[in-house]
Parts: structure tokens; sequence; C-alpha cells
């Protein structure tokens, strides 16, 4: 018998959710909640989020996986994160969501394909 542990919690007004038993990391699996919340509008621009230290306890993960996944949205330029500000969601979020998910599949699809870092990179710079 498999033991499945999913985590639901609503913090502010949003529902959290995490998987442990499945093979996507935890920081991803925020982060992936947190984008489909931009791309929705149920995170709207300029909103601010929980607290790390808050979804972490909500949700009886690491406070460094929650930094993680807001580390990697503001790489993505849909946080902003401010120390002793707190993360908020930034500015033209909604517009950069659908542009973050097509680069992540133009990657992955070329992962499968076989092609290395460089040859992606090549071929997207083909395109400018």
């Amino acid at each position: 018998m498999i033991a499945i542990k999913i985590v639901l919690v609503i913090i502010e007004h949003m529902l959290w959710r995490i998987d442990t038993q499945s093979p996507q990391p935890l920081h991803e699996q925020l982060a992936g909640q947190i984008r489909h919340g931009i791309a929705t509008g149920e995170l709207a621009e300029g909103e601010k989020l929980p607290p790390a230290r808050d979804l972490a306890a909500g949700l009886k993960v690491n406070m460094h996986t929650v930094l993680r996944a807001f580390q990697t949205l503001r790489d993505e330029g849909l946080l902003e994160v401010r120390r002793g500000r707190g993360t908020t969601v930034a500015a033209d979020a909604k517009s950069n969501t659908r542009h973050v998910e097509l680069a992540r599949r133009l990657v992955s699809e070329a992962r499968r394909a076989g092609l290395g870092n460089r040859e992606i990179i090549r071929l997207v710079e083909v395109q400018l």
C-alpha cells in the first residue's frame, strides 16, 4: 500500500497544495502554484505573498524550500523579493507568465529531443 501525503492549506486567500510523494521537488510545486495563480489572476500584480516562514509552517516544509521557490520566480521576473518588506507579485508578472511557460516548454521539448544547453541557446539566438 502506498501512502500518499498531500498537504492542503489555505493561507491568506489562496489554497496551497504540496504532494510529498510527487517526483517533482517541493519548491517546483510551490513555484508552479504561484505561476498558475498569477496567470489566472488569483494573485494580482503588486499583491503581497504570505511570509515564507508562515507558508512553510502551514505546509509543514522547510522555510528554505519556500525561499527557493520565491527566488526562482524572482529570477523569472514574476516576483519582487525585498528583505524586510516581503514578497510581492511583480508589476508585469501576468504578461511574463506566458513567456516563462513557453520558454519552459521549449527547453523541456528540446531536452527530450536530446539537445544540450548550447544547442538550445543557439536555436533561440537564431530567432532574435
